[in-house]
């Protein structure tokens, strides 16, 4: 069965009429076999919505429009109870915050035991407490025999993530979505994690969906990239293209905010301004505001994604504006006091 997952033009609005928020606004994106791709972007900006939405893990309330397939088969008109059976089989999800995805009360084997249970992945408790132990072993923790026993607060942040990522492939996925899951973590457990994705995904063609707000793990992971902000995609492409000749002002700013060589501590670049409020609407470009380079056309209507190079797209007027010479650059960006646009 093909794990070839594609989406296109999603929406997500939360609430009805005058209170309807729309977090997510006709986002596409595709992820062949055992491809990985990261949606990258500030905190609000849609990302975990979008991942969300790809489970239909939001329920009533809430209206997904647009088309959602993961080898062929539409998930958007789906049955729950045939989601159900999709979720953790087909599509597994690391969450963001493991010791809330976590039941305190028991143990990390009665846990995934109850994966390979309700999935049938096993036929016998026996036989899902074995299973158990050895995807443990899987995932790098060092005695699983003594970490099936434990209790989440028993484990260190680490391990309880490593824990959340041994249930999401129990049913050994075709794709794995991953929520900031390196956030809580220092930056040497952080690595591990990462490399831990690579080795899953080398050993089981396992697509990989990553959200993060990371440009580092995001070079890390390579594949493709969304760039997203305020609910839209504003920039696409191979992420060593992007990270290295960013085409969206956008991107160009996220990334001059970074610390380099040479720039004095609380002297890095920033954005002006702020991201709009999730829901927040305006015509035209939602960066417009932000933006050094906005011109009147970028107050119309919302950009469309334009081809800018092989394998790229951007929604700029200013970049996919025809005879207009190369790209806008970062130099539109202030020096100012630090800034945490990443996060």
């Amino acid at each position: 069965m093909s794990s070839h997952l594609k989406v296109t033009g999603l929406t997500t609005t939360f609430g009805r009429g005058d209170e309807a928020v729309h977090a997510v606004r006709g986002v596409d994106l595709e992820i062949e076999p055992s491809g990985t791709y990261v949606l990258l972007g500030e905190s609000g900006s849609g990302k975990s919505v979008t991942a969300r939405s790809i489970l239909r893990l939001y329920q009533s309330g809430t209206t997904i429009t647009g088309s959602i397939t993961l080898g062929g088969e539409e998930l958007t008109t789906l049955p729950e109870r045939r989601m159900r059976e999709l979720r953790g089989s087909r599509i597994g999800m690391v969450p963001q915050d493991p010791t809330g995805a976590l039941d305190p009360l028991r143990s990390i084997g009665a846990q995934l035991m109850e994966v390979l249970l309700v999935h049938r992945i096993v036929d016998s408790k026996a036989a899902a407490r074995a299973r158990a132990v050895e995807l443990l072993d899987r995932v790098g923790i060092a005695d699983p025999g003594r970490v099936v026993k434990a209790k989440p607060h028993m484990l260190s942040g680490g391990m309880r993530q490593r824990a959340v990522i041994a249930i999401a492939i129990a049913c050994n996925p075709d794709v794995l979505i991953a929520d900031e899951p390196t956030t809580a973590l220092d930056v040497t457990v952080q690595a591990a994690v990462i490399e831990l994705f690579r080795e899953l995904q080398e050993r089981s063609d396992m697509s990989l969906l990553m959200v993060t707000h990371d440009v580092g793990i995001a070079e890390e992971l390579g594949g493709e990239v969304g760039v997203m902000y305020a609910g839209r995609l504003l920039e696409t492409g191979p992420i060593g293209e992007v990270l290295a000749t960013p085409k969206h002002p956008y991107t160009q700013g996220l990334l001059a905010s970074l610390p380099s060589p040479g720039v004095e501590r609380g002297h890095l670049k920033v954005i002006p301004g702020r991201p709009p409020l999730t829901g927040e609407t305006a015509s035209g470009c939602a960066f417009a505001a932000r933006c050094p380079l906005v011109t009147d056309a970028c107050h119309v209507v919302p950009p469309a994604l334009v081809r800018v190079g092989t394998g790229r797209e951007a929604a700029c007027p200013v970049v996919n504006a025809p005879d207009e010479g190369s790209p806008a650059t970062v130099s539109g960006f202030s020096a100012g006091a630090s800034e945490e646009l990443s996060a």
